[in-house]
């Protein structure tokens, strides 16, 4: 997210991990579905600003220096 979180702001976001790097805001955790759309209704609530959105694999908990994945996003090819 762009900028800081303030105190109270914080605490709504008290289930997940805050780091600050420089102007941004970033927030970890391990989400579910749901949990995924609690948060962004929370950041849309608070008017906040998301920058960006990225998915963690376990691979990449693992080797940080494994290149990233994204899962289900890709076009899949058609049955022929």
């Amino acid at each position: 997210m762009s900028g800081r979180l303030g105190k109270f702001t914080r605490e709504v976001f008290e289930d997940l991990c805050v780091e600050y790097d420089g102007a941004n805001t970033g927030l970890t955790g391990e989400l579910d579905q749901a949990a995924l759309y609690s948060v962004l209704n929370r950041i849309l609530a608070f008017g906040l600003e998301l920058v960006a959105l990225n998915r963690l694999d376990d691979e990449l908990k693992r080797s940080p220096d494994a290149p990233a994945r994204s899962e289900g996003l890709e076009p899949q090819p058609s049955d022929p």
